[in-house]
C-alpha cells in the first residue's frame, strides 16, 4: 500500500495542500468508510496512519477490535507525538 497511491485514491491527488476543505473531508469521509469495509489488518492500519495524520481518525474502540491493533495505533500516535517534539 503506497502511501501516494492512497492519496490519489481517496482524494484526486498526492498533493494535500492543493485541496480545498470540502474536498479534504470528502476524500476523508470517503477513507473513512473504507476503513470500516477493509478487512485486511494491515490495510486497515495503514488507513487508520493516515486519517490519525489528517486528524481524521475514528476512535482507537471503533477502529480495532483487537487489542493488539489498539496498542499499535497507540505506539504509533506516541511516535507521531515525539517526532513534534523536536
Amino acid at each position: 500500500m503506497d502511501f501516494d497511491d492512497q492519496l490519489r485514491r481517496f482524494f484526486g491527488t498526492d498533493d494535500l495542500d492543493t485541496l480545498t476543505p470540502a474536498a479534504l473531508s470528502a476524500g476523508a469521509e470517503h477513507m473513512r468508510v473504507e476503513l470500516g469495509l477493509e478487512q485486511d489488518k494491515s490495510r486497515r492500519f495503514a488507513m487508520w496512519t493516515i486519517l490519525h495524520t489528517l486528524g481524521e481518525a475514528p476512535d482507537l474502540d471503533i477502529a480495532f477490535k483487537d487489542p493488539a491493533d489498539r496498542d499499535a495505533a497507540r505506539n504509533f500516535m506516541d511516535l507521531m507525538d515525539k517526532s513534534g517534539d523536536g
